[in-house]
C-alpha cells in the first residue's frame, strides 16, 4: 500500500469514532508535526471528502501521503470552530495551510480619562487602561504623524508621568508651541480638559465644529483685547485648515471600515489593507500570505480575513475587491465576537470601487517589487553556491557576529537571509554566559554556535530549523573554531564561510575562508557586495544589541542593589540628593530626613555604603 492510500485509510478508520459536531481537525505526521488544520460544520462529513474524492489537488495528496494520525476538537457551533481554527493556524503555522505571515499588533493612540492632566500617547497590545483608544494605525509612522498634528493643534502633553510630575519649568515643546505646559500649570485644569475633549472630537471626525468654536474664541479674545489668546486660537485654526486640506483626510466618507484588496501573480499574492476611521485614512499595510500556487483568490482572502482579525478589533464594514469564501459565516462570527453588526462586501459604489482599485494598485506594485527583489536575491544566492561549489540548494543563510567592549556586556548575534530578503523574526541575540570567555572572540563564537545548533538538533523544526549555509564575521581562526563546533555536533555537511576584513579594515579587500581555502573576490563583483551586505547587517544587529544591553547596565543605579529599596524610595532619594553617588556619601541623619525613608531603611542604606 502506497503512502497516499495509507493516509486515506488512517482517516477512514477514524471517521466512525468522531461525533457529527462542528469543530476542527488536525492532520499529523509521523513525528507529530501538524501538517494541516481545518474546520467543519460536521467533522465526519468533511473528512469523508478526503477519502472518497478521486480528483484531489496534488497538494492535498502530498499532505495525505504524510498523514500518520488525526486529532479532532469539537465546538458548540461553526463560529467557534472558525475562531479556533484561526487561532491554531497562527500558533502552529502548519505547512499545508494558507498562512498569514508577519502578522503583528497595530498601534493605537490613547488618551486617558482618569488623569487630572491626560496624556497623549501610543499603545500596542491589549486595551487594559481606561480611556479613549483611536486606531488601528497601519504603522508607527501613521500614528506619529497624527500625534504631531494633535500636538500642533491642541498642545496636549506627551511626556510620561515620571517626567511630568518632576518638572520645575516648561520643556522645549512649550517654547515651540507643541505643549501647553500643564506640568507647571501654564494652563488651568478646566481649560486643559476642554482642549482634551476638542482633541477627542477632532480625531473622531468632528473637526468642523471645533473650527467654529475656535473662530468664536478668537473673536471674543480680540474684543477683550487679549491678543495673545487670540493669536493662539488663530494658529490652531490655521493648523486645522492645513490638516483638512491634506491628502491624509479621506473623501470617501468611510467612517469605520477596512478596505482589503488582493492581487495574485505567478503563484504569489499581496494583500493590501487600508484603515479608515472617522472619515480619515489611517494608513495601509501590505501582507504576503504563504500559500500553494494553485490556491484561489477566494480561498486566500477568506483564510487571510479569519487569521488577520483573530487578535484585532473588527470594524463594522470590510470592503474587498473579490468574493470571499464563507462570507456569511465570517460575518456571523465577527458580529458575535464584537457585539455589533459586521458587514463584509465586495466594492459596489463608485467611491468604494475607487478606493478598492487604489488598494489593489498598491498590492500590485508591492508584489512586483517583492518578486523583483526575490529574483535578485535568488540570483545572488545561486552565484554564491556556484562560486564556492556548494552541493545543496541554499534557501536559508545564517550570519553570526559578536560584540563587546573589553569583555563587558558581551553578546552574540544571529541574522537570517532567504530569497525574500532578511528574515527579522529569525534574528536572535545570545548573552554570553561563560565569564571566562567574555572578550575572547573565539570562545564567544564557540558558545553561540554550540547553544544555537545543539538546541536545533533537539527540536529539529520550527524557528530553529537548520540553515543551508553559515557565515561568520571573522578570519581563519573564527572559521576553524566554527567548523570544530559543527563537526562536534555531527553537522559535517553544513558549509561555513568566514569573512575577514581586509588590510586596514578597508571594504573591498575582504578575504573569504571556505574549507580551509582563501578566496579574494574582485572589488566590483556583485557577489562581494552581497556578502558585505550580509556581514554588515549582522554587525549592525550585534552592535545595536550590545549598545542596548550596555545602556541597560549603565542605567542601573547602585541603589538597585540594596534590598528593600523599591522604585518610590529610589525616586525619593534621587530627588533629594540628586545622584546615587550623593546618597553614598550622605550621613545617617541626612538619609533619615528624606520623606518615606524610615530609620531602619536609612540604617540599611548607610551600612551598605560604609561597612
Amino acid at each position: 500500500m502506497d503512502s497516499l492510500e495509507q493516509g486515506k485509510k488512517i482517516i477512514k478508520n477514524k471517521i466512525p469514532l468522531i461525533s457529527k459536531n462542528p469543530g476542527i481537525y488536525k492532520m499529523l505526521s509521523s513525528t507529530g508535526e501538524i501538517l494541516y488544520i481545518g474546520k467543519a460544520k460536521n467533522i465526519p462529513n468533511r473528512l469523508k471528502s478526503y477519502v472518497t474524492d478521486s480528483n484531489l489537488p496534488i497538494r492535498t495528496e502530498r499532505m495525505l501521503s504524510l498523514t500518520h494520525d488525526l486529532e479532532t476538537t469539537t465546538t458548540n457551533n461553526e463560529s467557534e470552530a472558525l475562531l479556533l481554527e484561526a487561532n491554531l493556524i497562527k500558533k502552529h503555522k502548519p505547512r499545508y495551510n494558507i498562512l498569514l505571515r508577519d502578522d503583528k499588533s497595530f498601534p493605537y493612540i490613547y488618551i486617558g480619562n482618569k488623569d487630572k492632566w491626560p496624556q497623549l500617547t501610543k499603545l500596542r497590545g491589549k486595551k487594559s487602561k481606561s480611556g479613549y483608544y483611536f486606531g488601528p494605525f497601519a504603522s508607527i509612522g501613521s500614528a506619529n504623524w497624527t500625534i504631531k498634528i494633535l500636538q500642533k493643534i491642541f498642545q496636549l502633553r506627551v511626556c510620561d508621568d515620571t517626567v511630568f510630575k518632576n518638572r520645575k519649568r516648561p520643556c522645549i515643546l512649550y517654547q515651540i508651541k507643541r505643549c501647553s505646559a500643564p506640568c507647571v500649570e501654564k494652563i488651568t485644569e478646566k481649560e486643559y480638559l476642554s482642549i482634551v475633549n476638542d482633541a477627542i472630537d477632532f480625531i473622531s471626525g468632528k473637526s468642523r465644529r471645533i473650527q467654529k468654536n475656535l473662530s468664536k474664541e478668537m473673536e471674543k479674545a480680540s474684543k477683550d483685547l487679549d491678543y495673545e489668546k487670540a493669536a493662539i486660537a488663530r494658529d490652531r485654526i490655521k493648523a486645522l485648515t492645513q490638516i483638512q486640506t491634506s491628502q491624509k483626510i479621506n473623501q470617501t466618507n468611510l467612517n469605520e471600515a477596512d478596505v482589503i484588496s488582493v492581487y495574485k501573480e505567478t503563484g504569489k499574492t499581496c494583500i493590501q489593507v487600508f484603515f479608515f476611521r472617522s472619515k480619515q485614512n489611517w494608513g495601509n499595510q501590505a501582507f504576503y500570505p504563504k500559500h500553494d500556487p494553485d490556491d484561489t483568490i477566494k480561498d486566500i482572502l477568506s483564510s487571510f480575513i479569519s487569521q488577520f482579525y483573530e487578535n484585532k478589533t473588527i470594524p463594522i464594514l470590510i470592503i474587498t475587491n473579490s468574493e470571499v469564501n464563507e462570507k456569511t459565516l465570517l460575518e456571523k462570527t465577527f458580529s458575535n465576537k464584537e457585539n455589533k453588526e459586521v458587514v463584509i462586501k465586495q466594492a459596489e459604489s463608485k467611491d468604494e470601487i475607487n478606493i478598492s482599485k487604489l488598494a489593489e494598485k498598491n498590492a500590485k506594485q508591492a508584489l512586483t517589487q517583492k518578486l523583483i527583489q526575490s529574483d535578485t536575491n535568488n540570483n545572488l544566492i545561486e552565484n554564491l553556491a556556484k562560486k564556492f561549489k556548494l552541493n545543496s540548494n541554499i534557501d536559508l543563510i545564517e550570519v553570526y557576529d559578536n560584540s563587546h567592549i573589553q569583555g563587558s556586556d558581551s553578546i552574540g548575534a544571529l541574522i537570517c537571509f532567504g530569497n525574500e530578503g532578511f528574515i527579522k523574526k529569525r534574528y536572535r541575540k545570545f548573552n554570553i554566559k561563560d565569564d571566562k570567555i567574555k572578550g575572547d572572540d573565539y570562545g564567544m563564537m564557540k558558545e553561540v554556535l554550540f547553544r544555537r545548533f545543539s538546541k536545533a538538533i533537539k527540536e529539529k523544526s520550527g524557528s530553529l530549523s537548520l540553515p543551508d549555509l553559515v557565515m561568520i564575521d571573522g578570519g581563519k581562526g573564527q572559521y576553524s573554531v566554527s567548523r570544530e563546533v559543527l563537526n562536534e555536533l555531527g553537522l559535517h555537511d553544513l558549509p561555513i564561510l568566514a569573512i575577514a576584513k581586509g588590510k586596514k579594515r578597508n571594504a573591498g579587500e575582504e578575504k573569504i575562508y571556505f574549507e580551509n581555502k582563501e578566496f579574494i573576490l574582485n572589488k566590483n563583483d556583485p557577489l562581494l557586495f552581497f556578502i558585505q551586505r550580509l556581514r554588515d547587517e549582522a554587525h549592525r544587529f550585534a552592535i545595536s544589541t550590545h549598545r542596548a544591553k550596555r545602556k541597560k547596565s549603565l542605567s542601573k543605579s547602585l541603589l538597585d542593589q540594596i534590598q528593600g529599596i523599591g522604585r518610590q524610595r529610589k525616586r525619593a532619594l534621587l530627588n533629594h540628593f540628586g545622584s546615587a553617588r550623593a546618597v553614598e556619601s550622605a550621613s545617617f541623619e541626612d538619609l533619615k530626613s528624606v520623606e518615606g525613608i524610615e530609620d531602619n531603611i536609612a540604617k540599611k542604606i548607610y551600612n551598605y555604603f560604609h561597612e
